[in-house]
């Protein structure tokens, strides 16, 4: 499977929660970096660190895919 196949596949329910808080991560942090007013240099590392965790948590989210088979009740899958 390649990397667009792979993207092209379903993603499980968590990690399109995942995703959103990443997206929302991102966007918040660049937000901030980019607000035309002085702020502390804490605050702009701190949002720095937003924007970097943001967007890896979103790039990982969306790689992750739903297994193609499921494994039936009652039987345990070794």
């Amino acid at each position: 499977m390649n990397l667009i196949e792979r993207y092209k596949k379903p993603t499980p329910k968590f990690f399109k929660l995942l995703r959103n808080i990443g997206i929302a991560l991102a966007t918040a942090g660049g937000a901030i970096i980019a607000a035309p007013i002085s702020v502390p240099a804490i605050v702009i590392t701190i949002a720095t660190y937003m924007t970097v965790a943001g967007t890896v948590a979103t790039a990982v989210s969306a790689a992750v895919t739903e297994d193609e088979h499921k494994v039936a009740p009652g039987k345990r899958n070794f």
